[in-house]
């Protein structure tokens, strides 16, 4: 039975609920308290504590909505889904100490490309002919869309491929595996988005939690909010917008795949910046311009000609 089947209309609400709690998530994220001369270093007790988060969220969620129904997925496989998900997060993270912003920006616009390349070459997934061109599209769109050329640069990016690019190739790669390991459960053992919310983030909150131990990053953080107790709020407001948005994320994940979700994720950006154009009035440039085309019109494709056909039973 294809698990599409019967879900079919939550397909807007869960990528308009998806791009709303994300959107709101990076508002949290970006908020700046005022710490005197200290700043806030704990990235890894940070996402410890998101991930704490996401599986009380998840938990109640399971318990009010899916308690009658079993979880069969084999813990190996969130295991890996979980470590492919953590270690493309830190080589991405790492990637910024040797590229510059536009690469980062490229290297993450790219991210559906290689979810959509490692699910036909390890699960052979198909995919229609206009789908590739659709994510062709919307990947360049977004890519010209939030690409700044660095003009101070030009001297100094004088190497061709170093260290940062294969970091941010490790990250696409590793996004890809995740989406591998996802479409795998979705397809193989009908996992539920909270049980497969709830299972990623235990397995991430065990390996964060022993990291940030082991490093000692935690008494530090602990230390640190005990003279800013004012952080602590700010981090539940991000966890709980996080959570939301986790929430959405493991829906499209489970009812439309791993695809579609990177697809959303990567256009959420530029959604963003847009919304903000047009509020405030902003100007875009004409390679803005060019973008904005490009992804409407992958979108626009997609919803049109994108879809596989439907199977018919008899």
């Amino acid at each position: 039975m294809d698990i599409l089947s019967s879900d079919y209309y939550l397909h807007a609400p869960a990528k308009t609920g998806l791009l709303c709690s994300t959107c709101c998530c990076s508002l949290f994220s970006s908020t700046r308290g005022d710490y005197g001369h200290e700043k806030f270093r704990f990235a890894r007790t940070l996402v410890f504590i998101q991930c704490i988060i996401n599986c009380v969220f998840a938990k109640i969620l399971i318990q009010f909505f899916e308690s009658s129904k079993p979880d069969h997925t084999k813990s190996w496989l969130y295991g890996l889904c979980s470590l492919s998900y953590l270690g493309a997060m830190v080589s991405s993270n790492s990637a910024l100490q040797y590229v510059n912003y536009p690469t980062q920006v490229l290297g993450k616009s790219c991210k559906p490309i290689p979810v959509m390349i490692l699910g036909v070459t390890i699960l052979r997934k198909k995919y229609p002919l206009a789908k590739y061109l659709c994510v062709l599209l919307i990947v360049s769109g977004v890519a010209l869309f939030l690409y700044k050329p660095n003009k101070s640069s030009a001297v100094a990016d004088d190497h061709i491929f170093g260290f940062g690019e294969i970091l941010l190739l490790v990250s696409l790669t590793l996004d890809g595996l995740t989406g591998v390991a996802q479409d795998h459960m979705r397809a193989r053992f009908q996992t539920g988005a909270n049980h497969m919310m709830l299972n990623i983030n235990m397995w991430s909150s065990l390996v964060l939690g022993l990291a940030v131990l082991w490093t000692g990053e935690v008494w530090e953080f602990l230390s640190f909010a005990e003279r800013h107790p004012g952080i602590l709020y700010n981090i539940l407001l991000f966890g709980i917008t996080s959570a939301l948005g986790q929430t959405f994320i493991f829906m499209t994940v489970v009812y439309f795949g791993p695809l579609t979700c990177s697809i959303v994720t990567t256009t959420r950006k530029f959604f963003t910046i847009l919304g903000s154009v047009i509020l405030f009035g902003n100007v875009m440039t004409t390679m803005q311009w060019v973008g904005t085309i490009l992804v409407f019109l992958g979108l626009g494709m997609d919803a049109k000609f994108g879809k596989a056909p439907k199977k018919t039973t008899h």
